[in-house]
């Protein structure tokens, strides 16, 4: 975990991911969100309808691969884009009191299902918290109804983020709550389009 005043510039990104690039997971129950919850953290399983139909469908994707369920501007996924595959290491970045805090993370497991489409990715130590957390769409077989869904189990890695974990919550569920919305007008701006 590293902190900056200002927007970090590409420099700083890349020595960061750097040095993250053989880090350890910060945990070991690897891919615990496949399953539900895990057992000594927080558990968090939040979803939404979001749309249906095959356009709304590859929309939701498309906001997926690209992160874009991150809520801007005060969170961001570096290298802009990243890739979906299993190891790719990202940089993620969140701006709280006017400070960026950049953590990394490490893709743990994705999927490409015909109604199923979606990613986790796991703390490492560069992270202020340690866990998993899985950002995936499914879509209904009989109406085509799609849901987002955000799975995540979590805890304070370092002690200051312990003696601040309430305020740590608060953030969670910010960003739960726009990622969701965002997910939505994703669809919501695809259909108006289609009509």
């Amino acid at each position: 975990m590293k902190v900056s005043l200002t927007f970090p510039g590409q420099d700083k990104i890349n020595s960061f991911l750097k040095e993250q690039a053989d880090a350890d997971y910060t945990y070991t129950a690897l891919e615990g969100t496949r399953t539900g919850d895990v057992s000594g953290y927080d558990n968090d399983h939040n979803c939404c309808i979001i749309g249906s139909g095959e356009y709304q469908w590859e929309a939701a994707k498309e906001a997926l691969h690209l992160w874009t369920q991150f809520p801007a501007p005060w969170t961001k996924i570096l290298p802009e884009r990243a890739s979906l595959k299993v190891g790719q290491t990202v940089a993620v970045l969140f701006r709280i009191f006017g400070v960026w805090w950049i953590n990394s993370a490490r893709i743990v497991y994705a999927f490409d299902e015909p109604n199923r489409f979606g990613f986790a990715y796991g703390t490492l130590l560069g992270h202020l918290e340690t866990g998993e957390e899985c950002f995936w769409i499914e879509r209904d077989n009989t109406e085509g109804v799609i849901t987002y869904h955000i799975r995540a189990f979590s805890k304070p890695y370092y002690w200051f983020v312990k003696l601040a974990y309430p305020m740590a919550r608060y953030y969670q569920r910010q960003f739960v709550l726009q990622s969701l919305a965002h997910m939505k007008s994703v669809c919501a701006r695809t259909k108006k389009q289609r009509v």
